[in-house]
């Protein structure tokens, strides 16, 4: 680890990946716990299913907004108390959405629980780029993003038996518990990694110069891209959830899970093989796979919904596969986007996850509504998210010179 970290982690790799791993789970364990539940919250609010549909697209756009500021306040004002703020905020509204009577409060207190929710992941890349050189840190990031599988693999589960056992309710409450339990793991042990010398005034003209300098960089925004929006080519399906899996392949809530082992697993397996890629083969080389395997699997599922009625024992597999390929990049365009501004890498890691998860939220309010009818029109609208992200890649290889910070090192046995 760097020597200028302040202080240096003293415990095992292992443990912070770990640490770190925790503090991107609450986002998309909030959104999975609770998808099993989706009919009967309907049913107890009277709400429709468009009021539904706006609990998730009110949740990912106040996600989406609020991650364009969590890098820029931690380059700002450390990482960890943004870290700490951002985990009481978001317990405080989980218990909202317990307590909520309506599908009003309760959309209300979904976009106040997106606010604060990316806070973690956001920062927790920055903090692995504070503390390692470039390979270690996609090695790191790797190994953050399988244990990060872990909770919407679980979550489906969780919710599903939390939803059969109490009631939705009660999902809300579990999220609520479990924040505060971070939030006390992370007082206790999350360092701080950014030296108070290294920090950037928190002025409104020092913070537009700095989105403007990241917003006119044409590598940046196309690095941006094809880790972005090729992501929504999979959560398209997580969010379409209860269309694709109860309706499209009747599956009842407690099986639902089926659907995120596997999708998860993919993930997982593809951000193990991320690491140990890691200074065996040149960064560009990894992408071009990683696009390689999403493509692969993104025709193949397009092919066989247009051909075959969806069946579960071979629908989920395609979706899988390009998770697999997906996080096969994530870490290395990661690490390639936060060295385009060294000195604003929290700032970087903001806009990066507030460019997806706008995608996100555009995808969840206006997309899924009307796509999640047909598993052809599902397939097909992943291919074309998979299509703009290979679109900016390509871009970015062909009509942009200038090389990426160690693109074209030669890889160390």
């Amino acid at each position: 680890m760097k020597s200028g970290a302040v202080p240096v982690w003293g415990g095992s790799r292992l443990s912070l990946a770990v640490l770190l791993a925790a503090l991107g789970m609450l986002g998309p364990f909030s959104i999975d716990a609770f998808l099993p539940a989706f009919s009967g919250i309907a049913r107890s609010l009277d709400a429709t299913p468009v009021q539904m549909q706006q609990t998730l697209s009110a949740y990912l756009f106040g996600f989406a907004f609020m991650n364009l500021f969590h890098g820029a306040l931690a380059d700002s004002f450390g990482r960890r108390p943004v870290v700490l703020w951002g985990i009481g905020t978001f317990t405080l509204a989980s218990i909202g959405c317990a307590l909520a009577p309506t599908i009003g409060w309760l959309v209300f207190f979904r976009a106040l629980q997106g606010i604060p929710a990316g806070a973690g992941v956001v920062v927790a890349r920055a903090i692995i780029r504070d503390l390692f050189p470039p390979e270690p840190a996609q090695r790191m990031m790797s190994q953050v993003a399988i244990f990060h599988g872990v909770a919407p693999a679980i979550a489906p589960m969780i919710g599903g038996w939390l939803f059969v056992h109490v009631d939705w309710h009660g999902i809300f409450w579990f999220i609520a518990a479990l924040s505060a339990l971070l939030w006390l793991t992370n007082w206790k042990l999350l360092p701080e990694t950014l030296p108070p010398a290294q920090r950037q005034p928190f002025e409104f003209q020092h913070l537009i110069r700095g989105y403007s300098q990241l917003l006119s960089d044409r590598r940046f925004l196309l690095l941006a891209l094809a880790s972005g929006v090729p992501f929504n080519g999979l959560f398209l399906y997580v969010l379409a959830a209860p269309a694709f899996l109860g309706t499209h392949l009747q599956l009842g809530p407690t099986e639902f899970y089926w659907f995120f082992v596997l999708s998860i697993s993919g993930i997982m397996s593809g951000s193990w093989t991320s690491g140990r890629l890691a200074g065996r083969m040149l960064p560009r080389r990894q992408v071009r796979l990683g696009f390689a395997v999403m493509l692969a699997a993104a025709t193949l599922n397009l092919l066989a919904n247009l051909l075959f009625e969806a069946q579960a024992w071979w629908a989920l597999l395609p979706i899988a596969l390009f998770g697999f390929g997906w996080a096969l990049n994530l870490s290395v365009v990661t690490v390639m986007l936060l060295d385009r501004f060294p000195a604003r890498r929290g700032m970087a890691s903001s806009l990066q996850a507030g460019i997806s998860s706008a995608a996100n939220g555009v995808v969840a309010g206006a997309i899924v509504p009307a796509v999640m009818h047909s598993t052809v029109a599902l397939a097909a609208t992943s291919f074309a998210m998979l299509g703009i992200g290979l679109a900016s890649w390509t871009w970015l290889r062909h009509h942009a010179h200038e090389p990426d910070r160690g693109d074209d090192v030669v890889p160390r046995p």
